[in-house]
């Protein structure tokens, strides 16, 4: 009978329908780092979102067969500890490919009209006081006209382009930095980030993206260009953007993800002053999870479960 243990069953809201198959379900809620090893010990099949598996994991665990990704990221995995051992890492892909989109447009949408802006006059009683119908204390600018730069594709880089397509904007594809060849329908990296009015990322975190946004890339940049991430915190240099948002290289950024999750207290990306500005937005790691795509996600989930056990792995990245 295959033994399944579930790492952090909280991360996800979705009814999760058991595997056709005989076995024996094991579920925590959530796993700190420290007790990883602990829990799977005797595991056949691993489900794990955030919590670190390690190459010392993967040594210490000798019965794991399978690590079933309840997400697209796997930098929280040692894929070549996987591979060495012949273990199956299948993740989960696609699911989030109208809830990430959607997440951005909203991004664009308050930071390009200034609607926190408008929120504070309101507060500060400015209209109330206006001798005429309407303020014009922030400038609005519309994506219509506009030019986006996506840096990453798949189904998520895909889905922002068709909904910032359908409100009119220009949208660049951008190549990997430092690309000997660009391919048909990308531009060269720098050049996007000098053209692009704002930048949404979706590439995923490894060696190559790790602060591939830098002091370099936020000054290359437009002074009225956005920065959206809703891919990985670990891919933008947090320290040069906060110079960004104070000293005003960038006009603005949209973050849902840190490279710290959850932050500790006195995260310098939670500092209530920059919070409180109304051209930086930060969610918490939210635009996956719409009920729809969580629900989509545990339904593939199984999926994989199910395929590899019928000998037939799926969404294999190890």
């Amino acid at each position: 009978m295959r033994r399944i243990v579930q790492l952090e069953g909280g991360s996800l809201i979705a009814e999760l329908r058991r595997p056709a198959f005989p076995h024996d379900w094991v579920e925590h809620d959530s796993t700190p780092a420290g007790q990883v090893i602990e829990r799977l010990r005797g595991a056949d099949i691993a489900i794990v979102n955030k919590a670190p598996l390690t190459a010392a994991a993967v040594d210490a665990l000798p019965d794991l067969k399978m690590v079933a990704v309840s997400a697209t990221g796997t930098n929280n995995i040692d894929l070549d500890a996987c591979r060495r051992r012949g273990i199956v890492v299948s993740n989960v892909r696609g699911y989030a490919e109208h809830t990430v989109p959607e997440h951005v447009i909203a991004l664009l949408l308050a930071l390009s009209r200034q609607l926190f802006a408008w929120r504070d006059s309101l507060l500060a009683g400015r209209w109330q006081a206006s001798t005429q119908f309407c303020l014009f204390d922030h400038p609005i600018r519309d994506l219509h006209g506009s030019t986006l730069g996506i840096v990453g594709g798949g189904s998520l880089g895909s889905g922002v382009a068709r909904l910032a397509e359908a409100f009119g904007m220009r949208v660049l594809r951008a190549e990997r930095r430092g690309a000997v060849a660009v391919r048909s329908g990308y531009l060269p990296f720098a050049e996007v980030l000098a053209e692009a009015d704002a930048i949404s990322l979706h590439c995923p975190l490894n060696a190559d993206t790790a602060g591939l946004i830098g002091e370099a890339e936020l000054r290359a940049m437009k002074r009225s260009a956005l920065l959206i991430n809703t891919a990985r915190g670990g891919i933008v240099d947090e320290a040069a953007l906060l110079r960004a948002l104070r000293e005003g290289w960038i006009a603005g950024a949209g973050f849902d993800v840190l490279a710290e999750e959850p932050p500790a207290p006195g995260y310098p990306l939670l500092d209530p002053a920059l919070l409180a500005q109304p051209n930086f937005i930060l969610t918490p790691h939210v635009a996956w999870s719409s009920r729809p795509a969580m629900q989509a996600l545990a339904d593939r989930l199984i999926d994989n479960i199910e395929a590899y056990v019928r000998g037939e792995p799926i969404n294999r990245v190890a």
